[in-house]
């Protein structure tokens, strides 16, 4: 996979190919990388990249011949067709279903906005989509561009050491992971559940998906809601309940 960021800070998201499975992805060449600076196509002594409002206002706003430019050389960096995406709250929220989406794609590029603002003209000439991270406020995009390239990358084929993982990370079914327990078998007075260590699969996966079930109900019951749950996920999550002394 290609994928190019458009970012005024470059050094700040090439640190995500530093570490961690984005970092080996890169040296396995499941994912390349590239960074495209907006200041670098500046014309002028400055290397200007951003202006006042028009109407006035706070801050700042990123201009629109540097930035342009930086996106068509992106484009250049990425397989034909590759889709540019905007970093920006007023975008549909990244889940792990766009994720995937993207993680189906040969590449994409990111534009990573800063300041006030990205001149609206940006939007409507260059870019095919926006995503969001949530309705928070960051100083600029590249932390949700590091955050998205982190998770489509877990996503390609071969980058994760087993593919399981990537199957059964959080939200891959719709639900919240089922909690996790290591060795030693008990600490500080709290054991490790009798079923993990009975050495029966079949038991062992229908209590991990019955906590995974149970826990997104009682933590995020907006994905569960989002399910058309079947008889036989109902009685788990009537089992769970229960087991928690809750109606």
């Amino acid at each position: 996979m290609q994928v190019a960021v458009v970012s005024l800070f470059p050094d700040m998201v090439g640190q995500v190919v530093e570490y961690g499975v984005v970092g080996r992805a890169v040296e396995r060449q499941h994912l390349v990388l590239s960074c495209h600076n907006p200041r670098d196509y500046a014309e002028d002594v400055h290397r200007t990249v951003d202006d006042r409002p028009y109407g006035g206002g706070p801050g700042m706003v990123l201009k629109y011949e540097p930035t342009a430019e930086a996106i068509r050389r992106a484009r250049e960096a990425t397989p034909e067709g590759s889709p540019v995406i905007c970093l920006s709250p007023a975008g549909k929220v990244f889940d792990q279903g766009e994720a995937k989406r993207l993680a189906s794609l040969e590449g994409f590029v990111l534009l990573a906005g800063r300041y006030e603002g990205i001149d609206e003209r940006l939007i409507e000439n260059e870019v095919d989509e926006e995503l969001s991270l949530g309705d928070f406020v960051l100083s600029g995009g590249e932390i949700a561009a590091m955050a998205v390239i982190d998770a489509v990358t877990r996503l390609l084929p071969g980058v994760l050491g087993d593919d399981e993982s990537a199957a059964q990370d959080s939200f891959m079914g719709g639900l919240l992971d089922h909690p996790h327990y290591t060795r030693p078998e008990v600490v500080d007075g709290m054991r490790v559940p009798a079923v993990l260590l009975s050495g029966d699969h079949a038991r062992i996966a229908r209590w991990r998906y019955k906590q995974a079930l149970g826990r997104s109900y009682l933590r995020r019951p907006d994905l569960v809601r989002k399910l058309d749950l079947d008889k036989e996920q109902r009685k788990l999550l009537d089992e769970f309940l229960n087991e928690q002394g809750r109606d």
